[in-house]
């Protein structure tokens, strides 16, 4: 145990005297620390090189947070892990923070959400007065978290104005702040105050859930064997086909749902029989190539194609349902996109295993709507 206790005294002693890394070795080091992969190449070296950024003076925090913005989540977390502690060190000693430099990476949405808001914290720690000149302005910002203050301060100043009476304040707040809200907890409290003041919200339209699907089925998925086969509709989308179901022939149905909340529900539109699988599609226009987030719940099991491609497929029956449960990353074309959704309800007796249905949106990375080109979903 004194032996242990002794290497570990030794080691400490060589890391606090190792002298910061100098200037030109920032670049080699950020450099190091990215090249570290998910199955731990390249491990070793990082660490090391971790050890030395930490050490660094405040010179590195911008070097280290512009590398941060194309670094793997692992990478990332090791240099955020070294931003803090360059950072930690520099304010416990009194030291300045470039505070200019992280206002300007704040402000410049080409950088990544997430080192943003990171930049963000420490900016705001040092300088009171950062929240109220940067966050009014992020009310449409692609970072989640700092719309998500942005809309915060509004509900705020909303609430202080029916303190006082101030009825149009109040009104013009609540209505700024739903322009900004992309979280279900901030849209929920904003639409319920609207309606105190007579204006009623369409929920639909403000996630941009799509409600319009043609719907086939149902197919065998008795004791869950229909998760992996492959029924017509995964090798063609032909809508005037006839093919053979579980319960007979089926062919491709039209269906529009009226729900306020923005569910699709399979088993209410059509039949929900159990143990059986059942195709949804529909178009997406876009007016150019995007990234964007596809935004799912359903407590089903289910596969998702974008445009004839696999994008996602998760087994798994009954875990519950809730906003924005599943997102997944996918590319739009530019003009049509063609989405095809498989649904599978497994033969549980349940009566907490009888929805049969989904929700389903397309959005921005930050969670944002994003509506059809030709709207055609939104009329309904």
């Amino acid at each position: 145990m004194r032996r242990r206790s002794r290497s570990w005294l030794v080691l400490l002693v060589c890391l606090t005297c190792l002298p910061a890394a100098e200037a030109a070795e920032i670049e080699s080091l950020l450099n190091q620390v990215k090249a570290v992969g998910d199955k731990g190449t390249g491990n070793v070296a990082a660490q090391r090189a971790v050890t030395r950024l930490s050490e660094s003076d405040s010179e590195a925090l911008l070097p280290i947070l512009k590398a941060s913005n194309d670094a793997n989540p692992l990478a990332m977390n090791w240099l955020r892990g070294a931003f803090e502690a360059i950072a930690d060190r520099t304010v416990k000693s009194d030291g300045e923070l470039p505070l200019k430099e992280l206002e300007a990476f704040v402000l410049n949405t080409d950088n990544a959400p997430r080192i943003r808001r990171l930049a963000y914290e420490w900016l705001a720690k040092v300088d009171e007065a950062a929240p109220d000149r940067l966050i009014p302005q992020m009310l449409d910002d692609p970072s989640s978290e700092l719309r998500r203050d942005a809309v915060a301060r509004l509900i705020d100043a909303a609430k202080n104005a029916e303190k006082n009476e101030e009825k149009l304040v109040a009104h013009a707040n609540w209505k700024r702040a739903l322009e900004g809200a992309i979280d279900e907890d901030q849209v929920k409290e904003i639409v319920k105050a609207l309606k105190e003041h007579g204006e009623e919200v369409d929920l639909v339209q403000h996630f941009g859930m799509l409600m319009n699907w043609k719907l086939i089925g149902p197919f065998d998925n008795k004791d869950m064997k229909g998760f992996d086969v492959t029924y017509p509709p995964e090798d063609e989308l032909d809508f005037d086909a006839k093919y053979e179901g579980q319960l007979g022939e089926v062919e491709w149905k039209s269906y529009q749902s009226e729900n306020t909340e923005g569910e699709f529900d399979i088993g209410a539109l059509v039949f929900n029989h159990k143990g059986s699988a059942t195709y949804a599609t529909t178009t997406f226009d876009s007016d150019d190539d995007r990234d964007v987030e596809f935004r799912i719940s359903t407590q089903n099991a289910w596969k998702l194609w974008l445009n004839g491609e696999l994008l996602f497929a998760r087994e798994e029956y009954h875990r519950g349902m809730f906003f924005d449960q599943y997102r997944v990353q996918g590319t739009l074309k530019p003009g049509e996109n063609v989405l095809l959704l498989k649904v599978l309800q497994n033969e549980q007796d349940q009566d907490w295993a009888q929805d049969y249905k989904f929700t389903f949106r397309v959005t921005d990375l930050s969670g944002k709507a994003i509506r059809p080109a030709d709207d055609r979903q939104a009329s309904r």
